[in-house]
């Protein structure tokens, strides 16, 4: 009996550990990979999500800005890191489901992560300077036929959220343009405020922080933040274009009890009071979607975004 006795409180310690153990995560701050340069409208979210999750995580999440490679550097650090929910991955819609189809990737996105949730989504945006000639996308166009394919448009990165649909505006204006890149968001909207090129596509949160300085010439969808400029499909552009879903993910063994942790605190963030009043600064929507519903589209769009692939090359 004494030896049975010592076994079944040898089972509840572990029992017991094992449900602290769990409880207690996250018992130090998380690291969140941006795999974009500083500037850019997912460090801008990021700065307001971060700044108020502590409350319903429990602990702080850090950022850490790692760009390079059109996100895939800072991507291969966290698929390589150590799945245990202390590492997490802020990316978008295009590394994750697009950028396999067009090279060999040290990872396997949609097998070695898992969605968290999906913070909100925005609609890319044409902007030039405020003291630029143009005054529509078919002016830019215009100068792009012009200069005979020598005009300068920037984009964020090969095969990135801005590259891709901008690329898809110049075939569906049968235009040539020299698209230059640049290492993300931020630099981008630099380069055009240094007038290195003469427009861009981008997102809501960036353009109302740049103010007066540049003119919307048209979005993928309705912006009130930005005085409702024409739609990219009210000036003929059928199909959807430069839809960016702002994804957090982690490593895909990472437990699912912790990932349900994570998607708790996500799923009471996007009903806080503050939450809602700074994204609503910051021009953004609030169209939240649960990691398990997200998960169910990810396969759907990668196969969308293969046929896209394919149209654009020709192959």
């Amino acid at each position: 009996m004494n030896n049975l006795l010592k076994t079944l409180i040898a089972i509840l310690a572990i029992i017991n550990f094992s449900w602290i153990a769990k409880a207690d995560y996250p018992e130090k701050p998380i690291t969140m990979v941006i795999p974009f340069g500083p500037g850019g409208s997912h460090d801008l979210n990021a700065r307001v999500f971060t700044s108020i999750i502590p409350q319903y995580l429990g602990n702080a999440i850090i950022v850490k800005l790692v760009p390079g490679a059109s996100g895939q550097t800072g991507t291969a650090m966290v698929a390589q890191a150590k799945p245990d929910g202390y590492t997490l991955l802020f990316t978008h819609n295009y590394v994750d489901q697009l950028q396999h189809h067009v090279k060999k990737l040290p990872y396997k996105p949609l097998s070695d992560f898992v969605t968290v949730g999906r913070l909100n989504y925005a609609a890319a945006c044409m902007i030039v300077l405020s003291k630029s000639k143009y005054q529509s996308v078919q002016d830019v166009f215009d100068a792009a036929k012009s200069s005979n394919g020598k005009l300068k448009l920037g984009h964020s990165g090969m095969w990135g959220a801005t590259m891709v649909p901008m690329a898809q505006l110049m075939s569906w204006g049968k235009v040539n343009a020299n698209l230059t890149p640049f290492k993300g968001g931020g630099p981008m909207v630099k380069g055009l405020l240094a007038g290195d090129v003469e427009a861009v596509l981008h997102f809501p949160s960036v353009i109302k922080g740049q103010g007066s300085k540049v003119r919307t010439l048209a979005c993928g969808a309705k912006e009130k933040s930005l005085g409702t400029p024409p739609t990219f499909e009210e000036l003929g552009f059928t199909g959807q274009i430069g839809y960016m879903d702002r994804i957090l993910m982690a490593p895909a063994k990472t437990p699912p009890e912790r990932i349900k942790i994570l998607q708790d605190a996500l799923s009471k963030l996007k009903d806080d009071k503050t939450f809602k009043k700074f994204m609503k600064r910051l021009g953004e929507n609030m169209k939240f979607m649960s990691g398990p519903d997200y998960e169910k589209i990810r396969a759907e769009k990668s196969n969308n975004y293969k046929s896209l692939v394919k149209q654009m090359t020709k192959g």
